[in-house]
């Protein structure tokens, strides 16, 4: 519910803020004392349309902030949550308005669109009246009120998921029908590149060796002739690098005896002397395990280009065809599986299908006892709320089975006729903004115990009534209000005195500008108000102890 806003410079709001209660809380005041801008305010702050003209004469920016509790709104939490917006069980949206430039929004300190501010509040306020913040007007909330009264919102969900999943199946299987042709083209030739890569059988590691050794045939010739020169000059050849490094180490032999600082230098030599043989005797080695079979260089080179062959032909490089070779084994083992799949999948798509429509005729014929019964409790209260004669009905019409969706297999709508011999018509159309607000104050008091929204809002929703059906409107909103938060504006005593909290709107003049304040009124100052209503400027004792009494009959 709404907890706390805050309003700075918008329209006549120099600054406002306030703290709000549940249960149901009226908004009073003179009329022109701005009583409608705590609701535009609240509109604005859940993404209404901005314009700079209501930023306040001499100001460059108007904000509008305001505090929700989450406690009881699932459906906001998980909506934050999916946005990555949520902090627990508390959210703060901001609205900044420019005089020059775009306006700007945050929810819980981070920048929004206003698409998330309407998305969002759509899960925390529902405006009645002559506003667009109008959710009843939509089939889904409709549709959803219906339910929730009847107790089939969990059956409506049952039957949305169960024709999600038959439509997954049956788009499923239709790819896989549209694509039988094309599919049996491309199995055939999958099956032809993997037996055409299959019958390389190298692995990676196997063809850069390939590669390597092709390298190494190619320059045999060379290989063998510096390697023969090598071993000359280091050891088979006269003189030889041994043969110096020999003489080296007889003749410090000689001079250490001299002086044997040069018995260093002569371990040194001598180690030389032996890594040259070992290096000689290596070569020697590797000289005599030279291959020099023309038939193997010729079936090198073969195997080699058919490897590059076959790179350039599946446009990879030679190292990645085992690679590529995998892929092709897992799209073909996915394509020999929808052959088989085809089958199965089209017993599984009717067997979905038939388990959705019976689910479905289950929900519509829950629907039509819910809407009949929906239908006569709000045309009886239309009579008490100054609509007799009115009458309200929740009109279901059937689609055929080959057209039903998520929705099951009805279309609803809510139609009305305000008096009599007028035509029901949807209630998007009801002429009179004063009749709407009180339709839906009669279907949000039915449906008051099923209902998502935590805060509701009637503006003016005593517009053209008194005397006692204006009571009759306000034990209706208390008696929401005792369900959910609830905001009123009215000009009626008779509403106003039914609130469980109140706020009064005052306007006055300083240094020659408007300014709007609204203060919450205590039990003495609320009978003042409720007085004033009643008897205008002149405010007799009599009129004070009327308003006492009618603040009084209701609380009890």
């Amino acid at each position: 519910m709404l907890t706390h806003i805050l309003v700075k410079d918008l329209a006549i709001v120099s600054s406002l803020e306030l703290d709000l209660k549940a249960g149901m809380t009226a908004l009073t005041g003179e009329t022109g004392a701005g009583k409608s801008i705590l609701i535009d305010s609240l509109g604005l702050a859940l993404g209404d349309k901005a314009d700079a003209q209501m930023v306040r004469a001499g100001c460059e920016r108007a904000e509008i902030t305001a505090v929700f509790d989450l406690k009881a709104s699932p459906g906001a939490r998980s909506w934050l949550k999916e946005q990555d917006l949520d902090e627990g069980d508390e959210c703060l949206v901001r609205r900044v308005l420019m005089r020059q430039g775009r306006s700007r929004a945050y929810i819980n300190g981070r920048p929004a669109s206003g698409t998330q501010l309407q998305g969002l509040g759509e899960y925390l306020v529902d405006i009645h009246g002559q506003h667009a913040h109008q959710s009843l007007l939509r089939a889904s909330t409709q549709r959803d009120l219906l339910d929730g009264y009847g107790g089939n919102s969990a059956l409506a969900a049952r039957v949305a998921g169960l024709y999600r999943a038959y439509r997954d199946r049956d788009q499923r299987l239709r790819r896989l029908q549209s694509e039988s042709a094309d599919r049996a083209e491309r199995l055939e030739l999958l099956r032809y590149q993997v037996d055409e890569l299959q019958s390389l059988g190298l692995t990676s590691s196997e063809i850069r060796d390939l590669d390597h050794e092709q390298k190494r045939l190619a320059n045999l010739g060379e290989l063998q002739g510096t390697t023969a020169r090598l071993l000359l000059q280091l050891y088979d050849g006269e003189p030889s690098l041994h043969t110096g490094l020999s003489h080296a180490i007889a003749d410090l032999d000689a001079l250490s005896s001299f002086d044997e600082h040069l018995s260093a230098t002569r371990e040194l030599v001598e180690g030389a002397c032996i890594q040259v043989e070992e290096a000689a005797g290596n070569l020697r080695q590797y000289l005599d395990g030279l291959d020099l079979d023309p038939g193997l260089v010729d079936q090198v080179e073969t195997h080699l280009a058919q490897v590059h062959d076959l790179a350039r032909k599946y446009r990879v490089h030679p190292e990645q065809i085992p690679e590529r070779l995998q892929e092709m084994c897992t799209e073909l083992g996915a394509l020999e599986q929808d052959d088989t799949t085809i089958g199965t999948l089209a017993q599984e798509r009717d067997q979905a299908r038939e388990v959705f429509l019976t689910t479905a005729e289950r929900l519509s014929s829950a629907r039509r006892q819910a809407a009949t019964d929906l239908s006569e409790m709000v045309s009886d209260a239309m009579q008490e709320l100054g609509m007799a004669g009115g009458c309200f009905t929740v009109e279901l019409s059937r689609v055929e089975p080959e057209t039903a969706n998520a929705q099951g297999l009805d279309r609803l709508e809510f139609l009305v006729s305000a008096n009599p011999g007028q035509p029901m018509q949807p209630i998007g159309k009801v002429a009179s903004g004063g009749e709407l607000s009180r339709i839906s104050l009669a279907l949000q008091v039915a449906t008051a115990e099923c209902g998502k929204v935590p805060t509701l809002v009637f503006d003016e929703v005593d517009v053209g009534i008194g005397g006692g059906i204006a009571e009759i409107v306000g034990r209706l909103l208390r008696t929401l209000g005792g369900a959910r938060q609830v905001l009123c504006v009215t000009h009626l005593p008779q509403v106003a005195a039914q609130a469980h909290n109140h706020l009064q709107v005052r306007k006055h003049t300083h240094d020659g500008q408007t300014f709007t304040a609204i203060e919450d009124l205590g039990n003495e100052e609320r009978v003042g108000e409720v007085a004033r209503m009643l008897g205008g400027r002149e405010i007799t004792p009599k009129t004070m102890d009327h308003a006492r009494e009618m603040i009084g009959r209701s609380q009890n």
